[in-house]
């Protein structure tokens, strides 16, 4: 049984929630049953728990569940069949989009291509202290600030903020972020791509972010933040991406070497 605390039901069997925990009980539900579906707990031949089976479960009421289940079938991951049960659908869990970030620029342009693009702003802004630290200059620079929302087969799986400097920017628009990727077009106006480094953490889906993900506020995001040099040592280009887990999945690939006489693990 989930420990969420206790499910307060009044005479018609509604849930009053848990204080305690920011998120409805119905989100919750639905977070576990998706992960399960989703690693294989059940196939498309062995049906999901009832309600009553899953109420007992959960501890929670039938509403509950029944709003989680609505979700689980809005989303095309379940299929419902009257006096049978509810079923995964056959071939929903097909891998997400993947893509491996830790290898060559190559791959992130690869990837690019293999995706639709919608930009959802392009503005020249004052660099907040926080991008004007990741580019390395001076706090109120001027610099191009786009959003954009990456999809694969008409599913949206991130949401991407990109910074770059000022010069650069102005080398492209809206048209050239949708039919190119942003290194490319980067590189096109001059800049060589060197390196980049970046960091990995959770981050909750704010509602602006929410609603073009096509998730719920609070939904737990990969987040991704990342700058990237040229080969002059200059910083060209921070981003921060927010990906959903359902549909993206980040690879990476080590080796054992010896360095220093000592066996490491290298990406």
């Amino acid at each position: 049984m989930h420990s969420w605390g206790r499910d307060v039901r009044d005479h018609t069997g509604h849930s009053s929630g848990d204080d305690r925990n920011p998120f409805p009980k119905h989100h919750q539900v639905y977070l576990v049953l998706r992960q399960q579906i989703l690693e294989g707990l059940y196939d498309d031949t062995t049906a999901l728990p009832n309600e009553m089976q899953l109420c007992d479960q959960f501890d929670v009421s039938r509403i509950t569940i029944r709003k989680a289940m609505e979700r689980l079938e809005r989303e095309g991951l379940v299929e419902r069949h009257r006096g049978r049960g509810t079923f995964p659908r056959p071939g929903f869990r097909d891998s997400p989009v993947q893509a491996s970030i830790s290898g060559s620029i190559e791959n992130l342009i690869a990837m690019g291509l293999k995706t639709e693009v919608r930009v959802e702003s392009l503005v020249y802004v004052a660099a907040p202290p926080d991008v004007a630290a990741a580019l390395d200059l001076a706090p109120g620079t001027l610099v191009q600030k786009v959003v954009r929302v990456r999809s694969h087969q008409g599913r949206p799986f991130s949401h991407l903020t990109t910074w770059v400097p000022e010069d650069l920017g102005r080398t492209f628009d809206r048209h050239d972020l949708t039919s190119q990727p942003l290194l490319r077009l980067l590189e096109r106006a001059g800049a060589r791509i060197d390196r980049a480094e970046q960091a990995i953490t959770a981050k909750l889906a704010a509602p602006d972010v929410a609603r073009l993900l096509e998730t719920d506020p609070g939904e737990a995001l990969l987040c991704i933040r990342r700058v990237v040099w040229d080969k002059t040592g200059r910083r060209v280009e921070y981003i921060t991406g927010l990906y959903r887990p359902d549909t993206y999945e980040h690879q990476m690939s080590f080796e054992r070497r010896t360095r220093d006489g000592k066996d490491v693990w290298s990406t």
